[in-house]
């Protein structure tokens, strides 16, 4: 038999094979070919506003090296923007553009559409009971809540 902390990580280990699903979709049906990496590179943007490609490399926990070549692409794809420093030219932060702030909201509509529509399918009675657990989760994660998760990002 299972312990309760067994228990629960089987079960988000089951929610994240749905919440991948949904986001792989999501993002399948966006009108630029990204991958999941450099998606996530244009979330964090989003959330974070310009990032240097050390602190971009940070947040996605890569090496540097591989922000590199990821920026590179989501440049040729006219997703983000480099930009030098006015006081150091040494120093660049990497900034979505329009488009990728457009690939962005319209990944998350689909991926909140979706989301919605599984939801509608649990009981209302389990709903609260989700809430708080997902709530925990985010929590002991050091995962901000939506209503701050976009709170630097650029208008």
């Amino acid at each position: 038999m299972q312990s309760s902390a067994e228990q629960v990580v089987d079960a988000i280990l089951r929610a994240s094979r749905v919440l991948l699903s949904v986001a792989v979709r999501s993002l399948a049906a966006a009108d630029h070919d990204v991958t999941l990496p450099q998606y996530r590179a244009l979330v964090v943007l989003a959330s974070r506003g310009p990032q240097r490609p050390t602190a971009l490399a940070e947040a996605l926990a890569v090496h540097p090296s591989t922000i590199t070549r990821l920026c590179d692409r989501l440049v040729a794809k006219r997703l983000v923007q480099r930009a030098g420093s006015s006081t150091n030219r040494r120093e660049v932060s990497i900034r979505l553009t329009p488009a990728g702030r457009r690939l962005v909201d319209a990944v998350t509509e689909r991926r909140r559409a979706e989301i919605a529509d599984i939801v509608a399918r649990i009981p209302a009675r389990e709903q609260a009971t989700m809430v708080h657990a997902l709530h925990a989760l985010g929590d002991a994660a050091g995962e901000p809540p939506d209503a701050a998760w976009f709170a630097g990002a650029e208008s």
